[in-house]
């Protein structure tokens, strides 16, 4: 197989047989095998009646059924698990992504990246609440990961299997798949594409996203930065928080010995014992926090690191894992 599309989906009726049609007219030209990947995530209209129909007359169709509403990231994650493709394409099914730009990402990839992004310039959603939130989300996403990019939330990629068979996606991680696959080092690339004004149902976003955005955002950062040494933020954090106590006891101790200024009422002495112990505290979670880790990686014989080729002898050899 070469190419999986996977698109999850949530009572996008109306939506599914004109998305299928463009799907096959936008792939069938590329003369490459290919298979798509509808997952119903727990839809309560006609979506999967539709689906089943669908299937029934192109084996090329896959349809994954939820048992309820587990979000887009599980509903990807699930269609990431049946796809046999080499590369995997991903879209939305609200008819605002274009299937016809398919081809667009695959020859980016083709130009030896491992990941093609896609970048809705001139993205036809509200703009108070829906593009103005994005904007500030992919600004703050971009600096705090260190992977520039316009658009995190646009869904629609193209990304080969060996980098997305080694990724584990909890929460509303889905959008962090680029500053996920950074920290393997593969090599991320973004091109524009045409985005389209809903048609049909309503969107499932709202800016009551943007806390679970923000709290994942902080769990990707320490997974891409101190998930193999974590007792390097948290001893950090600990040393700074203690020196700063012992800084402060060493002030009130002078103060006491040498110019007989009494301490029994000062908040000082009271904010100087806290940060003391709060700086023992986070040394004592890092120190926790690295038996964990070990224990993950070794339990698991999960790799610190991740392999592209190997050079060995007269010969060259990918690594496909």
């Amino acid at each position: 197989m070469d190419i999986s599309v996977i698109i999850p989906l949530l009572n996008e009726e109306k939506n599914i047989t004109i998305l299928y049609d463009e799907l096959i007219a936008a792939l069938t030209p590329l003369e490459r095998k290919f298979e798509i990947i509808f997952i119903d995530d727990g839809s309560t209209d006609g979506s999967f009646t539709l689906l089943k129909q669908i299937q029934q007359g192109d084996s090329r169709v896959i349809v994954i059924r939820l048992r309820k509403n587990f979000g887009q990231t599980a509903a990807l994650a699930a269609g990431f698990d049946q796809a046999c493709g080499d590369i995997i394409v991903t879209l939305d099914a609200d008819l605002q992504n274009d299937p016809a730009d398919i081809p667009l990402l695959l020859d980016k990839l083709e130009e030896g990246y491992d990941l093609v992004n896609g970048w809705r310039a001139d993205r036809k959603d509200p703009f108070i609440n829906r593009r103005l939130p994005s904007i500030i989300a992919n600004r703050i996403i971009s600096f705090t990961t260190n992977v520039k990019l316009h658009d995190y939330g646009c869904t629609l990629k193209a990304i080969r299997k060996e980098v997305i068979k080694n990724m584990q996606l909890y929460g509303e991680m889905h959008r962090f798949i680029p500053a996920i696959a950074s920290g393997m080092g593969v090599s991320i690339a973004e091109v524009k594409v045409n985005h389209r004004a809903r048609r049909f149902g309503v969107s499932k976003y709202g800016i009551s996203r943007t806390i679970r955005v923000v709290l994942d955002l902080i769990t990707v950062k320490f997974l891409l930065s101190y998930s193999t040494r974590p007792i390097q933020i948290f001893g950090l954090l600990g040393f700074i928080s203690g020196t700063i106590g012992m800084g402060v006891s060493i002030y009130l101790i002078i103060q006491r010995q040498f110019y007989n200024i009494p301490l029994g009422n000062r908040p000082l002495l009271l904010l100087a014992i806290l940060l003391i112990f709060i700086g023992l505290q986070f040394v004592s979670l890092g120190l926790m926090a690295e038996l964990q880790a070990r224990t993950y990686h070794e339990s698991q014989n999960k790799q610190i690191y991740s392999v592209k080729q190997i050079l060995k002898g007269m010969h060259s050899q990918n690594i496909r894992h």
